[in-house]
């Protein structure tokens, strides 16, 4: 073996399973460059482009945000959301900016911080409220309904703020605050009971959006 692959265990078609060479994105899309056939050539016009695309966005960030709006639209997101979604982004944004500079970091840190939050206001983990929605590599965030959007939003804008509030110093501190940002539980509550309606979904947002469009269509 002297390529940049890994092993794993896969299942073949005798049911057994033995160590298959495998590559991550980044390997195949450079293997992709790397074929000298004609037959590859619009693969490669396609990642030239993309890269284009993308150092355009470095230069001018919001040329990103343009195209994040894009590709929701395409995808069959409302307006109404895609804009929650990206005061969604700005909350997150804030909140982790707030923990790098208490010296927290990216990882561990900040997952176990986010399951805090989100268990108080949800009653739910990250990973657990994901596989409530049935949810494997998706985004969690991207799923999530315009109210649970805004109770996650003011959950993590609480946290925020009572950070700000109390300057906690060690990790305890930081988890306390964790816990009673998570004020969006009350919110919650209050709303199930004036509405009757569940708030916290066990659905992916695309197919609803996409079966609410279909139904104005008159589909």
């Amino acid at each position: 073996m002297v390529s940049a692959t890994h092993q794993l265990k896969m299942k073949a078609a005798d049911g057994k399973y033995y160590k298959t060479d495998v590559v991550d994105t980044e390997q195949i899309l450079r293997l992709i460059q790397s074929v000298p056939s004609k037959k590859a050539e619009p693969f490669k016009l396609w990642l030239a482009h993309v890269g284009s695309e993308r150092l355009d966005q470095l230069a001018d960030p919001e040329r990103s945000i343009e195209q994040a709006m894009r590709d929701d639209k395409d995808l069959g997101y409302s307006d109404n959301w895609i804009n929650q979604r990206l005061k969604s982004i700005e909350i997150r944004k804030e909140l982790t900016d707030e923990w790098k500079k208490h010296g927290l970091h990216e990882g561990t840190e900040f997952a176990f911080l986010t399951d805090v939050i989100d268990k108080t206001w949800a009653g739910k983990s990250a990973q657990e409220y994901k596989q409530y929605k049935g949810l494997k590599k998706e985004s969690l965030r991207d799923n999530m309904t315009n109210k649970e959007l805004v109770l996650n939003m003011l959950a993590e804008l609480s946290t925020k703020e009572i950070s700000e509030a109390v300057n906690p110093q060690s990790m305890d501190e930081h988890e306390d605050v964790a816990y009673h940002g998570g004020v969006a539980k009350e919110a919650w509550r209050n709303l199930e009971a004036e509405t009757g309606k569940p708030v916290v979904c066990p659905y992916k947002v695309k197919p609803l959006l996409q079966q609410k469009a279909n139904q104005n269509d008159g589909l």
